[in-house]
């Protein structure tokens, strides 16, 4: 029996996950970006302009994590932030023409990304969209206090 058949499902998923992202990473570092800029892009583009908090929200991931990709993609020009004029400790954050084009070349290597191991199935997509909508509204839930 091979160690892999020992390893518990939670365990391989996020050790398929971890190796995926390595994949992307490898491939869109000639963009300038990394897999979770890749996703912070596609949401502005998708969703326009909004503020960290909600593009935490959005990308799934903690505000400090948002922040530090937010930091490299307004570095490269991909990005740009505005202060709110209502809230002027608030700032907004929008994708540029940079970004876009960015996005688009991230898009291509997406669609090559795994074809032809199997990964585009539909019972794995169903299945791994189960997980993220079950285990994803838990996440953005406010953490009680410890006292």
């Amino acid at each position: 029996m091979s160690e892999l058949e020992e390893w518990s499902t939670s365990r391989l998923l996020t050790t398929a996950a971890r190796l995926v992202d390595h994949a992307w990473n490898e491939r869109l570092l000639n963009i300038g970006i990394t897999h979770a800029g890749y996703t912070t892009l596609g949401v502005l583009s998708r969703e326009g302009t909004m503020t960290g908090a909600k593009l935490a929200l959005a990308v799934h991931v903690q505000a400090q994590t948002i922040g530090k990709t937010i930091e490299k993609l307004e570095r490269q020009g991909f990005i740009s932030r505005i202060r709110d004029s209502i809230d002027r400790r608030s700032q907004r954050i929008t994708i540029s023409p940079a970004g876009t084009h960015a996005l688009a070349q991230a898009e291509d290597i997406e669609r090559t990304l795994m074809v032809g191991e199997g990964l585009e199935s539909f019972e794995l997509r169903s299945l791994l969209h189960g997980i993220v909508g079950e285990l994803a509204p838990q996440r953005q839930k406010p953490t009680a206090a410890i006292v």
